[in-house]
Protein backbone atom coordinates (compact mmCIF):
# COMPACT_ATOMS: atom_id res chain seq x y z
CA UNK A 1 0.00 0.00 0.00
CA UNK A 2 2.82 2.39 0.93
CA UNK A 3 4.58 1.60 -2.35
CA UNK A 4 1.38 2.28 -4.32
CA UNK A 5 0.80 5.55 -2.46
CA UNK A 6 4.36 6.65 -3.14
CA UNK A 7 4.05 5.78 -6.83
CA UNK A 8 0.82 7.77 -7.16
CA UNK A 9 2.34 10.72 -5.33
CA UNK A 10 5.34 10.75 -7.67
CA UNK A 11 3.04 10.53 -10.66
CA UNK A 12 1.04 13.56 -9.48
CA UNK A 13 4.18 15.51 -8.64
CA UNK A 14 5.89 14.80 -11.95
CA UNK A 15 2.78 15.63 -13.97
CA UNK A 16 1.26 18.36 -11.81
CA UNK A 17 1.21 20.90 -14.67
CA UNK A 18 -0.88 18.76 -17.01
CA UNK A 19 -3.06 17.12 -14.37
CA UNK A 20 -3.73 20.54 -12.87
CA UNK A 21 -4.77 21.89 -16.26
CA UNK A 22 -7.15 18.98 -16.82
CA UNK A 23 -8.65 19.34 -13.35
CA UNK A 24 -9.22 23.08 -13.78
CA UNK A 25 -10.81 22.59 -17.19
CA UNK A 26 -13.36 20.15 -15.79
CA UNK A 27 -13.88 22.35 -12.72
CA UNK A 28 -14.62 25.49 -14.72
CA UNK A 29 -16.87 23.58 -17.09
CA UNK A 30 -19.29 23.74 -14.14
CA UNK A 31 -20.54 27.15 -15.26
CA UNK A 32 -22.07 25.53 -18.34
CA UNK A 33 -23.29 22.34 -16.65
CA UNK A 34 -26.98 21.73 -16.05
CA UNK A 35 -26.63 21.54 -12.28
CA UNK A 36 -25.31 25.12 -12.19
CA UNK A 37 -27.85 26.55 -14.62
CA UNK A 38 -30.58 24.64 -12.78
CA UNK A 39 -29.74 26.50 -9.56
CA UNK A 40 -31.22 29.61 -11.19
CA UNK A 41 -33.98 27.69 -12.93
CA UNK A 42 -36.87 28.86 -10.75
CA UNK A 43 -35.66 32.50 -10.89
CA UNK A 44 -35.32 32.38 -14.68
CA UNK A 45 -38.79 30.86 -15.02
CA UNK A 46 -40.26 33.55 -12.74
CA UNK A 47 -38.45 36.36 -14.58
CA UNK A 48 -39.74 35.30 -17.99
CA UNK A 49 -43.03 33.72 -16.88
CA UNK A 50 -42.14 30.23 -18.13
CA UNK A 51 -43.71 26.89 -17.21
CA UNK A 52 -41.51 23.85 -16.54
CA UNK A 53 -42.29 22.45 -19.97
CA UNK A 54 -41.63 25.75 -21.77
CA UNK A 55 -38.33 26.29 -20.01
CA UNK A 56 -37.36 22.68 -20.74
CA UNK A 57 -38.15 23.20 -24.43
CA UNK A 58 -36.11 26.41 -24.54
CA UNK A 59 -33.22 24.66 -22.83
CA UNK A 60 -33.49 21.79 -25.29
CA UNK A 61 -33.32 24.12 -28.30
CA UNK A 62 -30.25 25.90 -26.93
CA UNK A 63 -28.48 22.64 -26.10
CA UNK A 64 -29.36 21.06 -29.44
CA UNK A 65 -27.81 24.05 -31.16
CA UNK A 66 -24.73 23.60 -28.98
CA UNK A 67 -24.52 19.90 -29.87
CA UNK A 68 -24.75 20.68 -33.59
CA UNK A 69 -21.94 23.26 -33.34
CA UNK A 70 -19.54 21.22 -31.22
CA UNK A 71 -18.31 18.75 -33.90
CA UNK A 72 -17.07 21.70 -35.97
CA UNK A 73 -15.63 23.70 -33.08
CA UNK A 74 -14.05 20.63 -31.44
CA UNK A 75 -12.11 19.96 -34.65
CA UNK A 76 -9.92 22.94 -33.72
CA UNK A 77 -8.15 20.66 -31.22
CA UNK A 78 -6.73 18.69 -34.15
CA UNK A 79 -5.58 21.89 -35.89
CA UNK A 80 -3.99 23.90 -33.07
CA UNK A 81 -2.57 23.40 -29.55
CA UNK A 82 -5.07 23.13 -26.71
CA UNK A 83 -3.99 26.39 -25.08
CA UNK A 84 -4.94 28.31 -28.21
CA UNK A 85 -8.42 26.81 -28.02
CA UNK A 86 -8.60 27.84 -24.35
CA UNK A 87 -7.63 31.34 -25.41
CA UNK A 88 -11.04 31.95 -27.00
CA UNK A 89 -13.18 29.42 -25.11
CA UNK A 90 -12.95 30.92 -21.62
CA UNK A 91 -13.71 34.57 -22.57
CA UNK A 92 -16.77 33.43 -24.51
CA UNK A 93 -17.94 31.34 -21.54
CA UNK A 94 -17.55 34.39 -19.29
CA UNK A 95 -19.55 36.46 -21.77
CA UNK A 96 -22.32 33.86 -21.61
CA UNK A 97 -22.40 34.11 -17.79
CA UNK A 98 -22.99 37.84 -18.07
CA UNK A 99 -25.43 37.41 -20.93
CA UNK A 100 -27.84 35.24 -18.95
CA UNK A 101 -28.34 38.09 -16.46
CA UNK A 102 -28.83 40.79 -19.11
CA UNK A 103 -31.10 38.91 -21.53
CA UNK A 104 -34.02 41.26 -22.37
CA UNK A 105 -36.16 38.54 -23.97
CA UNK A 106 -36.37 34.82 -24.69
CA UNK A 107 -34.22 35.04 -27.83
CA UNK A 108 -31.24 36.44 -25.94
CA UNK A 109 -31.87 34.05 -23.02
CA UNK A 110 -31.71 31.12 -25.45
CA UNK A 111 -28.50 32.52 -26.96
CA UNK A 112 -26.90 32.85 -23.52
CA UNK A 113 -27.81 29.28 -22.59
CA UNK A 114 -26.51 28.09 -25.97
CA UNK A 115 -23.13 29.70 -25.26
CA UNK A 116 -23.03 28.32 -21.72
CA UNK A 117 -23.64 24.82 -23.00
CA UNK A 118 -21.25 25.09 -25.97
CA UNK A 119 -18.27 26.68 -24.26
CA UNK A 120 -18.87 25.33 -20.73
CA UNK A 121 -20.20 21.79 -20.80
CA UNK A 122 -19.01 21.20 -24.38
CA UNK A 123 -15.64 22.75 -25.11
CA UNK A 124 -14.12 22.84 -21.61
CA UNK A 125 -14.81 19.11 -21.21
CA UNK A 126 -13.70 18.41 -24.79
CA UNK A 127 -10.36 20.18 -24.27
CA UNK A 128 -9.69 18.39 -20.96
CA UNK A 129 -10.38 14.84 -22.15
CA UNK A 130 -8.75 15.27 -25.55
CA UNK A 131 -5.52 16.72 -24.18
CA UNK A 132 -5.22 14.20 -21.35
CA UNK A 133 -5.93 11.38 -23.81
CA UNK A 134 -2.97 12.54 -25.90
CA UNK A 135 -0.62 13.44 -23.08
CA UNK A 136 -0.85 10.07 -21.28
CA UNK A 137 -0.78 6.46 -22.50
CA UNK A 138 0.36 3.92 -19.90
CA UNK A 139 -1.24 5.93 -17.07
CA UNK A 140 -4.22 7.24 -19.03
CA UNK A 141 -6.73 5.76 -16.60
CA UNK A 142 -4.94 7.19 -13.59
CA UNK A 143 -4.68 10.60 -15.24
CA UNK A 144 -8.38 10.61 -16.12
CA UNK A 145 -9.30 9.67 -12.56
CA UNK A 146 -7.38 12.71 -11.31
CA UNK A 147 -9.00 15.27 -13.64
CA UNK A 148 -12.59 13.99 -13.62
CA UNK A 149 -13.09 15.13 -9.98
CA UNK A 150 -12.86 18.76 -11.14
CA UNK A 151 -16.51 18.85 -12.15
CA UNK A 152 -17.83 17.06 -9.03
CA UNK A 153 -15.70 19.38 -6.90
CA UNK A 154 -17.52 22.25 -8.58
CA UNK A 155 -20.87 20.57 -8.00
CA UNK A 156 -19.97 20.06 -4.32
CA UNK A 157 -18.99 23.66 -3.64
CA UNK A 158 -20.89 25.86 -6.08
CA UNK A 159 -24.53 24.95 -5.29
CA UNK A 160 -24.22 25.90 -1.63
CA UNK A 161 -22.30 29.07 -2.53
CA UNK A 162 -24.89 30.11 -5.12
CA UNK A 163 -27.79 29.53 -2.72
CA UNK A 164 -26.05 31.49 0.06
CA UNK A 165 -25.11 34.35 -2.29
CA UNK A 166 -28.67 34.57 -3.61
CA UNK A 167 -30.15 34.52 -0.10
CA UNK A 168 -27.69 37.11 1.22
CA UNK A 169 -28.01 39.52 -1.71
CA UNK A 170 -31.58 38.81 -2.78
CA UNK A 171 -30.28 38.88 -6.36
CA UNK A 172 -29.71 35.72 -8.40
CA UNK A 173 -27.69 37.74 -10.95
CA UNK A 174 -24.77 38.26 -8.57
CA UNK A 175 -23.55 34.65 -8.68
CA UNK A 176 -23.37 34.79 -12.48
CA UNK A 177 -21.36 38.04 -12.45
CA UNK A 178 -18.95 36.55 -9.92
CA UNK A 179 -18.62 33.45 -12.12
CA UNK A 180 -17.61 35.60 -15.09
CA UNK A 181 -15.02 37.36 -12.94
CA UNK A 182 -13.50 34.07 -11.78
CA UNK A 183 -13.25 32.83 -15.37
CA UNK A 184 -11.54 35.94 -16.71
CA UNK A 185 -9.29 36.80 -13.76
CA UNK A 186 -8.29 33.31 -12.56
CA UNK A 187 -9.13 30.49 -14.97
CA UNK A 188 -8.00 32.16 -18.20
CA UNK A 189 -4.44 33.23 -17.28
CA UNK A 190 -3.78 30.14 -15.17
CA UNK A 191 -4.82 27.61 -17.83
CA UNK A 192 -3.00 29.46 -20.58
CA UNK A 193 0.20 29.25 -18.55
CA UNK A 194 -0.19 25.58 -17.61
CA UNK A 195 -1.07 24.32 -21.08
CA UNK A 196 1.61 26.12 -23.11
CA UNK A 197 4.03 23.27 -22.30
CA UNK A 198 2.97 20.04 -24.05
CA UNK A 199 3.54 16.61 -22.52
CA UNK A 200 4.78 13.96 -24.97
CA UNK A 201 4.50 10.27 -23.91
CA UNK A 202 7.87 8.52 -24.17
CA UNK A 203 8.51 5.14 -25.83
CA UNK A 204 8.61 3.29 -22.49
CA UNK A 205 5.12 4.52 -21.58
CA UNK A 206 3.71 3.49 -24.92
CA UNK A 207 5.26 0.00 -24.78
CA UNK A 208 4.17 -0.62 -21.17
CA UNK A 209 0.57 0.45 -21.70
CA UNK A 210 -1.94 -2.23 -20.62
CA UNK A 211 -4.98 -0.40 -21.97
CA UNK A 212 -3.39 0.17 -25.37
CA UNK A 213 -4.24 2.54 -28.18
CA UNK A 214 -6.05 1.48 -31.35
CA UNK A 215 -5.00 2.35 -34.89
CA UNK A 216 -5.87 5.91 -35.88
CA UNK A 217 -9.36 6.02 -37.36
CA UNK A 218 -10.63 8.95 -39.42
CA UNK A 219 -13.83 10.74 -38.47
CA UNK A 220 -15.54 9.39 -41.59
CA UNK A 221 -14.64 5.82 -40.58
CA UNK A 222 -15.90 6.39 -37.05
CA UNK A 223 -19.27 7.70 -38.22
CA UNK A 224 -19.74 4.58 -40.36
CA UNK A 225 -18.75 2.20 -37.55
CA UNK A 226 -21.80 0.36 -36.05
CA UNK A 227 -19.89 -0.12 -32.78
CA UNK A 228 -19.98 3.64 -32.18
CA UNK A 229 -23.77 3.60 -31.93
CA UNK A 230 -23.78 0.53 -29.72
CA UNK A 231 -21.44 2.34 -27.35
CA UNK A 232 -23.47 5.55 -27.41
CA UNK A 233 -26.69 3.65 -26.62
CA UNK A 234 -25.21 2.96 -23.18
CA UNK A 235 -22.78 5.80 -22.58
CA UNK A 236 -25.38 8.51 -23.15
CA UNK A 237 -27.48 7.27 -20.22
CA UNK A 238 -25.37 8.92 -17.46
CA UNK A 239 -25.46 12.48 -18.90
CA UNK A 240 -29.14 12.12 -19.86
CA UNK A 241 -30.32 10.93 -16.47
CA UNK A 242 -28.03 13.21 -14.44
CA UNK A 243 -29.14 16.23 -16.44
CA UNK A 244 -32.81 15.41 -15.98
CA UNK A 245 -32.46 15.29 -12.19
CA UNK A 246 -30.35 18.44 -11.95
CA UNK A 247 -32.57 20.40 -14.30
CA UNK A 248 -35.74 19.44 -12.39
CA UNK A 249 -34.22 19.69 -8.92
CA UNK A 250 -36.53 22.59 -8.03
CA UNK A 251 -39.56 20.60 -9.18
CA UNK A 252 -38.45 17.50 -7.27
CA UNK A 253 -37.87 19.38 -4.02
CA UNK A 254 -41.32 20.96 -4.27
CA UNK A 255 -42.97 17.64 -5.16
CA UNK A 256 -41.58 15.89 -2.11
CA UNK A 257 -41.52 18.87 0.26
CA UNK A 258 -37.76 19.04 0.76
CA UNK A 259 -36.13 22.22 2.08
CA UNK A 260 -34.37 24.45 -0.51
CA UNK A 261 -30.94 23.50 0.88
CA UNK A 262 -31.63 19.75 1.06
CA UNK A 263 -30.64 19.11 -2.53
CA UNK A 264 -27.71 21.54 -2.50
CA UNK A 265 -26.33 19.95 0.68
CA UNK A 266 -26.30 16.52 -0.99
CA UNK A 267 -23.91 17.57 -3.77
CA UNK A 268 -20.78 17.00 -1.62
CA UNK A 269 -21.93 13.39 -1.11
CA UNK A 270 -22.04 12.94 -4.87
CA UNK A 271 -18.65 14.56 -5.27
CA UNK A 272 -16.94 12.33 -2.70
CA UNK A 273 -18.41 9.23 -4.33
CA UNK A 274 -17.33 10.48 -7.77
CA UNK A 275 -13.75 11.02 -6.67
CA UNK A 276 -13.51 7.69 -4.83
CA UNK A 277 -14.94 5.59 -7.64
CA UNK A 278 -12.97 7.58 -10.19
CA UNK A 279 -9.72 6.52 -8.55
CA UNK A 280 -10.85 2.90 -8.36
CA UNK A 281 -11.88 2.94 -12.01
CA UNK A 282 -8.63 4.63 -13.08
CA UNK A 283 -6.58 1.87 -11.52
CA UNK A 284 -8.75 -0.82 -13.10
CA UNK A 285 -8.44 0.82 -16.53
CA UNK A 286 -4.64 0.87 -16.37
CA UNK A 287 -4.67 -2.79 -15.32
CA UNK A 288 -7.39 -4.28 -17.54
CA UNK A 289 -8.27 -1.62 -20.12
CA UNK A 290 -11.47 0.39 -20.47
CA UNK A 291 -13.11 -2.09 -22.84
CA UNK A 292 -13.28 -4.88 -20.25
CA UNK A 293 -15.07 -2.58 -17.77
CA UNK A 294 -17.79 -1.47 -20.19
CA UNK A 295 -20.41 -4.10 -19.26
CA UNK A 296 -20.47 -2.92 -15.63
CA UNK A 297 -20.47 0.85 -16.01
CA UNK A 298 -24.26 1.35 -15.77
CA UNK A 299 -24.88 -0.71 -12.62
CA UNK A 300 -24.68 2.27 -10.18
CA UNK A 301 -26.88 4.40 -12.43
CA UNK A 302 -29.56 1.71 -12.53
CA UNK A 303 -29.72 1.73 -8.72
CA UNK A 304 -29.67 5.54 -8.66
CA UNK A 305 -32.69 5.72 -10.99
CA UNK A 306 -34.61 3.24 -8.84
CA UNK A 307 -33.78 5.29 -5.74
CA UNK A 308 -35.31 8.47 -7.20
CA UNK A 309 -38.36 6.52 -8.31
CA UNK A 310 -39.06 4.61 -5.10
CA UNK A 311 -37.50 6.38 -2.09
CA UNK A 312 -39.50 9.43 -0.91
CA UNK A 313 -37.93 10.47 2.46
CA UNK A 314 -35.24 13.16 2.33
CA UNK A 315 -32.49 10.60 2.95
CA UNK A 316 -33.29 9.27 -0.51
CA UNK A 317 -31.68 12.42 -1.96
CA UNK A 318 -28.38 11.50 -0.31
CA UNK A 319 -28.64 7.86 -1.37
CA UNK A 320 -29.34 8.91 -4.94
CA UNK A 321 -26.47 11.40 -4.96
CA UNK A 322 -24.05 8.78 -3.61
CA UNK A 323 -25.08 6.32 -6.33
CA UNK A 324 -24.96 9.01 -9.00
CA UNK A 325 -21.47 9.91 -7.79
CA UNK A 326 -20.38 6.29 -8.17
CA UNK A 327 -21.82 6.32 -11.69
CA UNK A 328 -20.12 9.61 -12.57
CA UNK A 329 -16.75 8.47 -11.25
CA UNK A 330 -16.99 5.20 -13.13
CA UNK A 331 -18.40 6.51 -16.42
CA UNK A 332 -16.46 9.80 -16.47
CA UNK A 333 -13.07 8.16 -16.02
CA UNK A 334 -13.92 5.33 -18.41
CA UNK A 335 -15.27 7.71 -21.08
CA UNK A 336 -12.05 9.69 -21.01
CA UNK A 337 -9.86 6.61 -21.49
CA UNK A 338 -12.10 4.55 -23.79
CA UNK A 339 -11.91 6.37 -27.12
CA UNK A 340 -8.14 6.11 -27.68
CA UNK A 341 -8.52 2.34 -27.11
CA UNK A 342 -11.27 2.18 -29.74
CA UNK A 343 -10.25 4.81 -32.34
CA UNK A 344 -6.65 5.96 -31.67
CA UNK A 345 -5.34 9.47 -30.91
CA UNK A 346 -4.37 11.15 -34.19
CA UNK A 347 -7.87 12.49 -34.86
CA UNK A 348 -8.98 12.35 -31.24
CA UNK A 349 -10.13 15.98 -31.11
CA UNK A 350 -12.55 15.60 -33.99
CA UNK A 351 -13.72 12.16 -32.85
CA UNK A 352 -14.24 13.26 -29.26
CA UNK A 353 -16.18 16.25 -30.57
CA UNK A 354 -18.67 13.81 -32.09
CA UNK A 355 -18.92 11.95 -28.77
CA UNK A 356 -19.27 15.09 -26.66
CA UNK A 357 -21.81 16.51 -29.12
CA UNK A 358 -23.84 13.32 -28.70
CA UNK A 359 -23.62 13.72 -24.92
CA UNK A 360 -24.71 17.34 -25.16
CA UNK A 361 -27.56 16.23 -27.42
CA UNK A 362 -28.70 13.76 -24.77
CA UNK A 363 -28.67 16.52 -22.16
CA UNK A 364 -30.74 18.66 -24.51
CA UNK A 365 -33.39 16.05 -25.15
CA UNK A 366 -33.69 15.02 -21.49
CA UNK A 367 -35.13 18.22 -19.97
CA UNK A 368 -37.37 18.80 -22.99
CA UNK A 369 -38.98 15.35 -23.01
CA UNK A 370 -39.30 15.02 -19.24
CA UNK A 371 -40.61 18.59 -18.92
CA UNK A 372 -43.40 17.86 -21.40
CA UNK A 373 -44.24 14.60 -19.60
CA UNK A 374 -44.39 16.47 -16.28
CA UNK A 375 -46.80 19.00 -17.80
CA UNK A 376 -48.88 16.04 -19.01
CA UNK A 377 -49.10 14.69 -15.46
CA UNK A 378 -46.38 12.02 -15.57
CA UNK A 379 -44.36 12.70 -12.43
CA UNK A 380 -40.58 12.49 -12.60
CA UNK A 381 -40.28 9.54 -10.15
CA UNK A 382 -42.48 7.50 -12.48
CA UNK A 383 -40.28 8.42 -15.44
CA UNK A 384 -37.20 7.25 -13.55
CA UNK A 385 -38.49 3.67 -13.57
CA UNK A 386 -38.29 3.74 -17.35
CA UNK A 387 -34.74 5.09 -17.17
CA UNK A 388 -33.71 2.18 -14.93
CA UNK A 389 -35.01 -0.21 -17.61
CA UNK A 390 -32.99 1.71 -20.23
CA UNK A 391 -29.82 1.18 -18.18
CA UNK A 392 -30.36 -2.58 -18.00
CA UNK A 393 -30.92 -2.91 -21.76
CA UNK A 394 -28.02 -0.57 -22.56
CA UNK A 395 -25.63 -2.65 -20.43
CA UNK A 396 -26.24 -5.50 -22.88
CA UNK A 397 -25.37 -3.23 -25.80
CA UNK A 398 -22.10 -2.21 -24.13
CA UNK A 399 -21.20 -5.84 -23.52
CA UNK A 400 -21.63 -6.71 -27.20
CA UNK A 401 -19.69 -3.61 -28.29
CA UNK A 402 -16.80 -4.44 -25.98
CA UNK A 403 -16.53 -7.95 -27.43
CA UNK A 404 -16.63 -6.68 -31.00
CA UNK A 405 -13.86 -4.13 -30.48
CA UNK A 406 -11.59 -6.65 -28.77
CA UNK A 407 -12.27 -9.17 -31.52
CA UNK A 408 -11.31 -6.80 -34.33
CA UNK A 409 -8.18 -5.70 -32.44
CA UNK A 410 -7.15 -9.35 -32.11
CA UNK A 411 -7.70 -9.83 -35.84
CA UNK A 412 -5.40 -6.97 -36.84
Amino acid sequence: MQKLFGSNLRFMRDNARWLGAGFLLTLFSSFGQTFFIGLSGNDIRATFGLSGGTFGALYMVATLASASTLPFLGRTLDLMPGWKVVRFTIPLLALACIGITLAPNLIFLTLAIYMLRLFGQGMMTEIAFTEIGRWFVASRGKAMSLIVPGQPFGSAVLPVLVVLIAQASGNWHLAWWLSAGVLVLIAWPLLMRLMQVERVPNATEVQSSASGTARDWTRAEVIRDPVLYMLLAGLLAPPFIGTVIFFHQGYLTELRGYSPLAFAAAFPVMSLATVGFGFVCGGLIDRFGALRLLPFVLAPLTLASLTVALVTPVWGVYAFMALLGMSNGFSGTLMGALWPEVYGVKNLGGIRAIIVASMVLSTAVGPGITGVLIDMGVELPTQMLGMAVWCVIAAGSLTIASRRVRAREAAQ
